[in-house]
């Protein structure tokens, strides 16, 4: 079980603070100088993305109420429970029912899981509404029972993260990672590096982001030496990286909860971020924070032209620190009056510490009756659901620059646009205007409103389920990423500035186009490998250039590589490629194809046979199925290669009939 960040004891704050409450104003701090441009971190506000939820029935692997509870074997309930507060659950189409009694408004007692990608979608989408960049996913120690499922979560973070147009990286926590020297780098090769082939993969300088948090921790769950962790930091930036340490808030002493002799460590990562949570409650703990800690740490980071990232977090709900947002927006003041170069938030979706962002319980109608959770109106001002992601929109215009500096808070706990109730109509004449072999075009008329139609939610309906796909401001939307000759349908609602949703538009259903015998379906799609070698990850075999290519581990056969189209499409022929330079000699690989629906249970496409690549002939070799198979997951498993002792693929292509 991965462990929570929980809080470190108030006692190591009080033996390390300096200034008691009550203290007065510190004067500005000088503007920083960033060690880096901006960037996908630096200039923005990134949040910690836990993503682990998961519940009885939801398919994933776990098959458990995974951090809902304290037994995952039993569902939530008073005595069986994880969490400090309960999330609002209005926006979920798929939820859970618990042992908790009915909500105070009569409605049940469901939650959602992580697991659902339209619970993804759903929070990345409110990231993209709030102006909210990149999300760092957490990522415990994946080689025991829960890296299946942690498995899963990246590959449907980074799928949300591209439909929404946000950024996203892995940010690996090393506590209770026994082996941790050796296997984040086998997880890192082996996995999650092939994640950077995403566009929505958060880069910095040119090179994908990478957090590693947890060196230096002064506690029996970081037990790491400083040359092993000095060894893991130089090698993700050996691999290309930019590298991010969550570390502890004294990290510049080497005192309180940080462990002596490790500022090279420190100074070696290429941004430092310090962890908050139990260090502060008050606004007056956030001002002691910011003389004791940010104004020291920025300095001393300008000094080794080293990124700071502070952490800002809202407060406990069940603590009662939050004071309807003035706590966080004093810590959004401090930072930024302090010059930083990038904000992190502590967390996103961190009910379990009540420290989230993510919408939230706004009154006792919305929490169980039997469950002694606190609502955000707890200190008796109303607050809506989404006003921490409002308030964190906020703090993010406040750090690029498009909001004035100053230290009151801005943002309005309700937004109440004259107490608007009213919904917009619904979106009229929904039609598909146009479809190719991956994506349809839809129009739809204008939908009014008593005081402003905000925009439209595009959501691809399943049965009984929806899944938004997009929102526009227009009356019309393209959706893409589809899966050629699939049959889709799809309906649009209206919203406006108070949060009112219209009902859906009518239903239209759109077939998408036959794939093209010409169009290269694999093209820059994520990838998955049995292993790599070095830099020559299975992502440069999508990329379109074959001058890049996948090698596999050597003297390992056999091994694969497999390419997720997106969705079922008709497959006939498989072009597969080496670099054309005669440096490559003639070489024969021993290829057999295979083909998943769901990336899970694979079956035979074709059997065995050797391709034999040529430098006089382009180095190519085609592999054309018996009949066109629907298939959305294609592996290559390669058994043998005469010319080299590893799988080897410049350009994996899938082609239709």
């Amino acid at each position: 079980m991965g462990v929570t960040r929980r809080v470190f004891l108030r006692a190591v704050v009080a033996a390390t603070a300096v200034a008691a409450a009550g203290a007065t104003e510190t004067v500005l701090a000088p503007t920083a100088s960033a060690a880096s441009g901006p960037g996908d971190v630096v200039g923005k506000i990134t949040v910690g993305y836990q993503g682990w939820f998961a519940c009885i029935g939801d398919g994933a692997p776990i098959n458990g109420w995974w951090h809902w509870t304290q037994n995952w074997g039993q569902p939530p309930s008073p005595t069986n429970t994880g969490i400090k507060c309960w999330p609002d659950m209005r926006d979920y189409t798929n939820t859970y029912q618990t042992s908790y009694a009915a909500l105070g408004n009569g409605q049940p007692a469901t939650l959602f899981s992580s697991y659902d990608q339209q619970t993804v979608n759903t929070h990345f989408l409110w990231m993209q509404q709030n102006s909210i960049d990149t999300a760092a996913l957490q990522r415990f120690n994946p080689t025991g029972g829960e890296g299946p499922t942690r498995d899963a979560m990246a590959t449907k973070v980074r799928s949300a993260a591209e439909s929404y147009g946000r950024k996203f990286y892995i940010m690996y926590d090393v506590s209770n990672w026994t082996n941790m020297q050796s296997e984040i780098k086998t997880d890192w090769t082996n996995k999650m590096s092939a994640h950077t082939a995403s566009s929505a993969y958060a880069k910095q300088n040119g090179k994908p982001v990478v957090c590693i948090w947890g060196f230096g921790f002064a506690d029996p769950n970081h037990p790491f030496t400083p040359d092993a962790c000095l060894d893991v930091v130089n090698w993700f930036k050996g691999q290309g990286c930019y590298v991010i340490g969550g570390v502890p808030r004294e990290w510049r002493t080497g005192t309180g909860g940080s462990q002596s002799g490790f500022l090279g460590v420190y100074h070696a990562f290429n941004m430092i971020s310090p962890w908050m949570v139990g260090a502060i409650g008050t606004i007056s703990e956030a001002d002691n924070a910011y003389t004791t800690y940010t104004v020291p740490d920025q300095a001393d980071c300008n000094a080794n032209g080293v990124d700071y990232q502070p952490c800002v977090l809202p407060g406990d709900v069940s603590g009662r620190q939050r004071a309807h947002g003035d706590f966080m927006w004093r810590q959004f003041y401090n930072t930024v009056r302090a010059g930083v170069q990038g904000i992190y938030i502590s967390m996103f979706d961190e009910y379990n510490e009540g420290n989230q962002i993510a919408k939230t319980a706004e009154t006792q109608a919305w929490v169980p009756t039997n469950s002694g959770f606190l609502a955000l109106d707890e200190d008796g001002t109303a607050c809506s659901a989404d006003y921490y992601l409002r308030l964190t929109g906020d703090g993010g215009r406040m750090l690029k620059g498009q909001l004035a500096l100053t230290p009151t808070r801005p943002t309005q706990p309700v937004v109440t646009n004259g107490s608007d109730t009213a919904p917009p109509t619904a979106p009229g004449t929904l039609t598909a205007t146009g479809h190719t072999s991956d994506s349809v075009s839809l129009h739809w008329n204008t939908s009014t409103d008593n005081v402003a139609v905000s925009g439209y939610r595009i959501l691809r309906v399943s049965g009984s389920t929806s899944t938004p796909v997009g929102t526009t401001s227009s009356t019309s939307f393209t959706v893409t990423g589809l899966g050629a000759s699939t049959a889709y349908t799809f309906d649009v609602v209206a919203y406006d500035a108070a949060g009112n949703v219209s009902q859906p538009s009518n239903q239209v259903t759109a077939t998408t186009d036959a794939p093209s015998g010409t169009t290269n379906l694999a093209l820059h799609r994520p990838t998955s490998e049995s292993s790599h070698t070095q830099t020559y990850s299975s992502a440069n075999a999508v990329d379109g250039d074959t001058n890049t290519y996948w090698e596999s581990a050597n003297n390992a056969f056999p091994q694969w590589i497999q390419v997720d189209l997106g969705a079922s499409t008709g497959v006939k022929r498989i072009v597969l490629r080496l670099p054309a330079a005669t440096a490559w000699a003639t070489r024969t690989q021993t290829v057999s194809v295979q083909g998943s629906p769901d990336g899970g249970t694979f079956t035979q496409l074709l059997a065995s046979t050797g391709c034999t690549f040529d430098p006089a002939s382009g180095n190519t070799a085609t592999l054309t199925l018996p009949s066109t198979v629907s298939t959305r997951y294609v592996r290559l498993t390669i058994a043998a290669n005469t010319g080299w002792p590893a799988g080897q693929v410049s350009e994996f292509q899938v082609y239709g009939a």
